[in-house]
């Protein structure tokens, strides 16, 4: 049995999980975070696009250009992994690529126009999958979860 076969109930409809792994917030997490992961890259894959495309693009929106190094720092893409992202980016035009002015060695990427304007329907989409994702919850207790989720990231984030 591989691990997304692990994860599914049964169709069947009987779910027979033992209550004290229902009351783990550590499993409910990983379970949420593969049906989560499932949802936002199918949905993404249908608008023919990748979660790696939309963070560099959100990244070059918020913070501005930025040298292939700090885009990874702001992302979390590996270093490694970047390349083959910006040059998915730059082949539809999404990005651009020039030469950092203080240093000939690096490139500075820019979004396009026709990024921003793919992060905006983008936006959209994951809007959409987000609704689909938290429809159980109220707008209140979505934007709790958040601020919830947000806070124990973050508190991990720093203690690492």
């Amino acid at each position: 049995m591989n691990r997304a076969e692990a994860a599914d109930p049964p169709d069947d409809g009987t779910l027979q999980t033992p209550e004290r792994l229902r009351r783990r917030a550590s499993r409910l997490l990983s379970q949420l975070t593969v049906r989560s992961d499932r949802l936002i890259t199918d949905g993404l894959a249908e608008a023919d696009t990748r979660k790696w495309h939309y963070a560099v693009l959100a990244s070059l929106q918020e913070y501005g250009p930025g040298s292939q190094a700090e885009l990874s720092r702001r992302s979390g893409i590996y270093r490694s992994d970047m390349v083959g992202v910006l040059n998915e980016l730059a082949e539809r035009n999404l990005v651009e690529r020039a030469p950092d002015p203080d240093d000939r060695r690096r490139n500075t990427i820019t979004i396009s126009t026709e990024g921003r304007r793919r992060l905006r329907r983008l936006d959209k989409v994951l809007d959409d999958l987000h609704d689909e994702l938290l429809a159980p919850l109220s707008p209140a207790e979505r934007d709790q979860f958040v601020q919830l989720l947000t806070r124990l990231l973050d508190h991990h984030t720093r203690s690492s």
